[in-house]
């Protein structure tokens, strides 16, 4: 029994369950904003399900091939690859199934755009980001960003069978909160990147010129997340609430700047519930507009 479940708890962490959850969030509040309330359970139930194995599909994969730089990297060296849990070729067979099973239950009980949504950002991820850009350029979060955001263009897909607005509005912030998020976190993981020979923008350029990309991109965020108001994306409520979570990030990426390298990890952690609350706050204001 107790080998049985080590089997599954391998396969579990190989799936990255922690980017899986905070990608299900902002599918399902690009879908409740679709929906302008709660859609349909049937369809609900089929995308988060669909979408969990796409994700975990692409994380699998991102093990694979990373496997040789997360066996030298203290934060990623109990992953199931490098300790021997599983080998390559199991956990490439079960990306491969994840990946069909995702493709064709979306393909089937959701529609085809939200399939091939799905199957692109998953091939952008796992191609573009993790094959390419991950080991050459310090710019591969930012170009890479544009994967993790594919999910709410999924959800918007799921209901209405297009994209819309909010979906696209939802996309332009995730992809912009990226390089903070992640270089906050690379901030405190300078020397396993180094160690690793990836190229992050700490061990390349330097901690200073990091932190000030760090306040641009804040910034650029901050100021696409406002600009959705007079477009008429999003109305005043949101508004509201985007303008005060906005200034607390703009707070911490200063903090971060400012202070000692330790400040880094407020902004990372406040910048997951920062993406949690937007999302909170879009569905919000597109249920009551």
């Amino acid at each position: 029994m107790n080998a049985a479940l080590g089997y599954v708890r391998s396969y579990y962490a190989l799936s990255k369950p922690r980017i899986i959850l905070l990608l299900l969030v902002t599918t399902l509040a690009a879908m409740v904003m679709a929906a302008r309330g709660f859609p349909p359970l049937a369809v609900t139930c089929w995308t988060l399900l669909a979408g969990a194995l796409a994700a975990a599909s692409a994380g699998a994969l991102n093990c694979v091939y990373d496997a040789d730089i997360d066996a030298v990297m203290e934060r990623t060296k109990s992953r199931p690859i490098p300790t021997g849990n599983i080998s390559i070729r199991d956990a490439v067979a079960y990306a491969l199934l994840c990946g069909l099973i995702s493709f064709a239950i979306f393909y089937r009980f959701v529609n085809p755009l939200a399939a091939w949504l799905s199957l692109a950002g998953n091939v952008y991820y796992v191609v573009v980001y993790t094959m390419w850009l991950k080991r050459i350029t310090p710019l591969n979060i930012v170009i890479g960003g544009a994967a993790g955001a594919v999910p709410p263009l999924v959800g918007w897909a799921a209901v209405t069978h297009a994209i819309g607005g909010p979906a696209l509005g939802l996309f332009a912030l995730i992809f912009l909160w990226t390089p903070p998020h992640f270089w906050s976190l690379a901030l405190m993981t300078e020397t396993d990147y180094a160690k690793a020979n990836i190229p992050m923008l700490p061990n390349v350029s330097g901690e200073e010129r990091t932190k000030r990309e760090i306040i641009y991109y804040s910034l650029l965020l901050v100021i696409a997340s406002l600009v959705l108001y007079p477009l008429h994306v999003m109305g005043a409520l949101y508004l509201a609430g985007a303008a005060v979570l906005g200034a607390i990030f703009i707070l911490d990426a200063l903090r971060t700047w400012l202070g000692p390298r330790a400040c880094a990890r407020g902004l990372f952690r406040y910048s997951l519930l920062y993406l949690a609350l937007m999302c909170a706050v879009m569905v919000i204001d597109r249920i009551i507009a």
